[in-house]
């Protein structure tokens, strides 16, 4: 009665003579449609190689100016005017129009623009001199989409923190007017431009951390964190008197830094309290005696181990424990983050990054926080480098809200594939210089456009069980006589729609 049933009898008897079962031979209804993803991924992956090859050859043949000046379009201020009606410097005239591939947002499919977050600054030589190199992806861009209209958003996220993006559009900030949105902290340009890592972060919660050093220490633990994705492996263990690990269930374990874990990390992070006296050398065994262990297990990421040293100081003997699990073949980076403007205790802790195959910097301030925690991914990067291993990585399927503020995506759930770009150069080349990152989105409702439409398929019957009477006897079986069977016998079967139109 309340069900329903009726009507949806009646539904199906109206449109009976329309209705029809065709065999369908299954095997090569998947494997068709396989055979048509793959064609499909592979035209993403070409054209993300031609923005590589164009990339670099265009690194390669330009030269460093360090009082370049050159304006380009800022899709902050594109179209932007002051107060005497004229275009503000870098947001020149830039035609936007309505685009149906892109759900009707205001683009311009003729040329990219440059996004820079707030902390970055619009007219550094660095950014001046990796736009002009990066204008000549423009005609790829474009080139690119002429051969597969499927394409959508095409990108190149620079080392220094510009995010090159076409179809151009107009960015807009948040409420704060501020641009957080950083390609380098994307999961794709993370995936691309480092491998797999397992990282301990060690944080000194000692006395001397109090008040702005313990919130510049926690930012940084943060920053680090957003630089994680689902192939590495971390923890983190805060020390003063005593080592404890902030998590007490991950005790002496590496977990997955998936998103669930990093946000119950920044949870634990917020609580943490400056106290005691700082005793590094403990924390450091510690954390040397989890990565082996992964190590020698095979767990883990199976590639870069790193331990993230942050503190105010370290005074202690700690060649020791270098000595004793690291040395001399260094198969642990040690990355060093000194708090504060104090210097006296620089020394020793830029030696203990040195001596580790590591990097050092310091930290005085929360705008530092950003550019001092990507050094690490630079230095991580650099082996992939120098082999030129151009790897192609496709991220686990996502929806990007960072994006979404911009209105610069608006296709639900996607795939990002994405390729390092290396400079060629040869004054460089061994240095082990990643450029950035090249990528392009899939909207996974692309790959479900390829798969067969208005099919139903229905399991077979389950064991110890009667088919229905006209099905038993190959009879030709509309879906309102099958309802209606499998209602008067009080049969049941499993119905899956395979995919609906």
């Amino acid at each position: 009665k309340y069900s329903g049933s009726l009507l949806l009898q009646k539904k199906y008897k109206d449109v009976e003579s329309t209705l029809k079962i065709k065999e369908v031979d299954g095997l090569e209804l998947v494997k068709k449609f396989s055979e048509q993803m793959e064609s499909m991924l592979r035209r993403k992956v070409e054209a993300v190689e031609r923005l590589v090859e164009a990339a670099e050859d265009a690194d390669l043949n330009h030269e460093y100016n360090s009082s370049l000046e050159f304006d380009y379009y800022n899709s902050l201020l594109i179209n932007e005017k002051d107060e005497n009606d004229n275009y503000v410097e870098l947001g020149d005239e830039f035609i936007l129009e309505p685009n149906e591939h892109f759900n009707n947002l205001l683009v311009n499919t003729t040329y990219s623009d440059i996004q820079l977050p707030t902390n970055v600054y619009n007219k550094d030589p660095d950014i001046l001199n990796g736009v002009y190199m990066s204008e000549a992806l423009n005609p790829i861009f474009v080139d690119n989409f002429e051969r597969d209209p499927t394409l959508t958003w095409q990108y190149f996220g620079s080392s220094t923190g510009f995010f090159r993006l076409y179809p151009g559009i107009k960015w807009l900030p948040d409420e704060n007017g501020v641009i957080s949105f950083d390609c380098r902290n994307r999961g794709w340009y993370i995936q691309a431009a480092t491998s797999p890592k397992d990282i301990v972060i060690v944080v000194d919660v000692s006395g001397s951390m109090k008040g702005l050093r313990m919130t510049i220490a926690k930012h940084t633990i943060i920053t680090i964190l957003d630089t994680l994705g689902e192939n590495d492996f971390v923890n983190i263990i805060a020390y003063n008197d005593y080592v404890h690990f902030i998590e007490p269930c991950f005790k002496g374990i590496l977990v997955q830094a998936d998103r669930d874990n990093r946000e119950h990390f920044k949870q634990l992070v917020d609580e943490l309290q400056a106290k005691g006296v700082g005793t590094v050398n403990k924390a450091l065994t510690e954390s040397f005696k989890i990565l082996r262990e992964f190590r020698d297990a095979g767990q883990g990421g199976l590639c870069n181990q790193a331990i993230m040293l942050i503190t105010d100081g370290a005074v202690e003997d700690y060649e020791a424990v270098f000595e004793k699990y690291n040395w001399p073949d260094r198969k642990v980076r040690v990355f060093t983050y000194l708090i504060g403007r104090e210097v006296t205790f620089a020394p020793n802790v830029k030696w203990i990054a040195c001596n580790n195959k590591g990097y050092y910097t310091q930290i005085s301030t929360l705008a530092d926080v950003q550019e001092n925690v990507m050094e690490y991914l630079h230095v991580l990067s650099r082996p992939m480098v120098i082999n030129h291993d151009h790897d192609i990585i496709w991220t686990e399927a996502y929806m990007d809200s960072a994006l979404f503020a911009s209105q610069a995506q608006s296709l639900l759930l996607m795939t990002t594939v994405a390729m390092p770009v290396f400079s060629k150069k040869n004054e460089t080349r061994s240095h082990g210089i990643l450029l950035g990152v090249v990528g392009s989105d899939v909207p996974l409702r692309e790959l479900l456009k390829l798969a067969p439409r208005r099919i139903k398929v229905l399991h077979p019957v389950p064991s110890g069980q009667e088919l229905p009477s006209q099905l038993a006897k190959n009879k030709p079986l509309s879906l309102s006589v099958f309802l209606a069977e499998k209602l008067r016998t009080e049969w049941t079967i499993e119905s899956q729609l395979f995919c609906h139109a």
